[in-house]
Formats: structure tokens, sequence, C-alpha cells
């Protein structure tokens, strides 16, 4: 009867912490408060649509597609910049985001092959709305990650319709996690990855800027928690026994901020996203696709004006090191997130990926007097 009961409590724990975030169990990353979500969508005006395909044993991809604002983006872009920390990716849009320091479409996020399918819908969204009649040129941002371990990835069942779903059903509030979206058949730290996000709400007397990142999460190293070796307490990371593949994949770190910065200063952002990949493990292996797009609400800049100069305010140099640390915090989080709230999947060709064992992660904080 002993034995009964304690299985019985052992596996109601079990359950009970299935899918939950780190802080709702006792693990809280940095020191700086989170916004009313936890979310990219703390930044007024910012939603997140995803649209997730899981057909029998070979489909498991999806969309995720963050929209920085309501309204013509194209006709009133907002200022953005990409930092590449590894390119072995097929990120869209680069060169023109980088060339003019503006933002015209939102950003999708996919798998590989289906970046060219998501450019198009994205084309046809823009060229679409009203007041776009004449437009002839449009730079859609679509980023990717890998996910031909679990997704029959050849098989490009991601289609423009889906592109367009997860665009018109985007939302503020919540944003699901783990296989979701984008994320559906990822894999991080050898374990199910997917979609995951968090933000950083700075004090008044640090400006009152919010920082929002969502992650695509599909890449390898040795995974810490909160500073904790977890990924060596489990004896599961890269290159542990010999030379492999295991840390291949990719990242994809979208930063939204109400901070008035310009392009300039969204990279130094963006490349502090890195950082806190890098205090999850991650390594940016020569195999992985790890890209930073960040972008700023806090004004818009016309495709066409008849001023010949602006009079946008932007923040001064000394007082950004407060968002660079929300920065890194939230990028760390979501990350960590993102392998928190994934479940175990099956998938194409009779693979299957395991998701974080939560339980005994939560013994090894423990150990490390990191569990509240």
């Amino acid at each position: 009867m002993k034995n009964s009961l304690l299985a019985l409590l052992l596996l109601t724990t079990i359950h009970a912490n299935a899918q939950k975030r780190p802080r709702d169990l006792g693990i809280k990353i940095g020191v700086l408060p989170t916004g009313t979500f936890n979310a990219i969508t703390d930044v007024a005006g910012v939603k997140v649509g995803q649209v997730t395909l899981i057909n029998g044993k070979d489909v498991r991809t999806g969309v995720t597609a963050i929209l920085p604002r309501e309204g013509n983006l194209f006709q009133q872009k907002v200022p953005a910049a990409i930092y590449i920390g590894n390119g072995f990716g097929k990120l869209a849009g680069y060169s023109q985001v980088e060339e003019l320091g503006t933002m015209e479409t939102p950003i999708i996020l996919t798998n590989t092959l289906s970046v060219p399918t998501a450019a198009d819908a994205l084309i046809d969204w823009t060229i679409n709305q009203k007041g776009n009649e004449n437009v002839r040129s449009v730079n859609p941002v679509v980023g990717e990650t890998n996910d031909g371990f679990l997704n029959d990835i050849r098989g490009r069942h991601v289609k423009k319709e889906h592109v367009l779903q997860a665009l018109s059903n985007a939302q503020t509030g919540k944003v699901e996690e783990g296989n979701v979206g984008a994320g559906t058949g990822t894999v991080c730290f050898n374990f199910k990855g997917g979609i995951g996000t968090s933000s950083r709400k700075l004090p008044e007397k640090l400006g009152g800027y919010t920082v929002g990142v969502l992650t695509q999460t599909n890449f390898g190293g040795v995974l810490k928690v909160n500073g904790v070796p977890v990924g060596e307490e489990l004896g599961k990371y890269a290159f542990k026994e010999s030379l492999d593949k295991s840390s291949d994949g990719s990242c994809m770190m979208i930063i939204a901020t109400d901070a008035p910065l310009d392009a300039r200063n969204l990279k130094r952002l963006a490349k502090r996203a890195i950082m806190g990949m890098a205090e999850t493990g991650g390594i940016a292996s020569n195999g992985s696709g790890d890209y930073v797009i960040a972008f700023s609400t806090a004004y818009q800049i016309p495709h066409e004006t008849k001023e010949g100069t602006s009079n946008v305010r932007l923040l001064h140099n000394d007082y950004i090191s407060p968002l660079f640390m929300a920065t890194i915090e939230a990028t760390n989080e979501a990350i960590i997130n993102s392998l928190f709230m994934a479940k175990t999947s099956d998938g194409t060709q009779g693979h299957a990926v395991e998701e974080l064992p939560k339980e005994k992660v939560l013994e090894i904080m423990r150990k490390y007097g990191r569990l509240k």
C-alpha cells in the first residue's frame, strides 16, 4: 500500500509539473521583472499568430507570425536590425533591413524549405492591404530552422494559406509555447524544443521600457538552466563521446522593444541576444543558423514623405545598458521556456524526441540550491 501511494504521489507530481514554465516551478531566471504575460506581446501592439501542422507520422511543422504593430506596416515601417551569430541559414529579407534599417512586413518563422512559400504569402498579404495598390517591391522577412528530423521537410507541407492564417489569427496576450507553430518539429539540446517567449519590464528609474523576446529553438550544446549544468548532470550533450552533429540546427530570436532606438542601437541589442543564447549552453555550431531580428515600436518611418528630415527622439547610448541586460535575460528565459513547455514527439521515419525530464531537472536545481 505504501509503495502504491508513493507511486501515485510521484505520478501526480510529474503530471502537475508537465508543461509548466520554469517560473511556475520555482526557477527564476535573471533579476529584472517580467511583463504581465512574460512574453514578446508585453510590448504594446505586438501580436503573435501560429499554425501547427501535425498529420500522421510524417508532418510535424508549422508557422509562427510576429506582427510588430497594427495597421499598414509597409506604409509606416518600424526601425529594425538583424544580427547574425552564425550564418548557416536561409533568412529572407536580410540585406534590405541591413541597408535601410527598417522593416516593412511582419516576421514569419517556419521550416527551412518553406521559406520561399512563406515569403510569397507575405508578399500577397502586403500588396493586398488597402493603400498598397501601387506597391511594386516588398521585402518579406522570413526566418527558419530545419525540422527535418521529426518532419517530412521535403514534402513542403506548409502552404501559403497556413502563413496567411497565422497572420490573420495573430493576437496580443498569452503566447502558446512548445510544440506549436514553427517549433512543432524542432529539437534543442537533444530534447524537444519549440517556441518560447519571455519579457522584461525595466523599472521607471531605468526608463520603464519593455523588451520582449520570442525564440524558435533547434540547436545544441551543453544545456544550462539558470547557470546550473543540467546537460552535464543528465549526461546528454553535444560531443560527449565523439564528433557528431548533435549541436547543429538553428535558433531564431526575435526582439521587440518600445524603447526609442534606431537601427544602430537595435543591432547592438540584437548582439546581446546571442549572449543570452550562450547562457543556456548554446555554442552556435558550424551547422547552426543563429539569427536575431530586433525592432522598435516607439516610432514609425513613413514609406514616402515630403519632409527631408526627421525629428524622432532617440535614446542616448548611455541609457541603453539596462536594455542589453533585459535582452540577455529574456532571451535566456525564452529558450528555457521552449524546452519546459515542449512535449515528447514522434515523427517521420520512426524518429522520436523526448521532452526535457523536468523532475530530474528540478532535482538537479535543488542540488545546486537554485530552486525557490
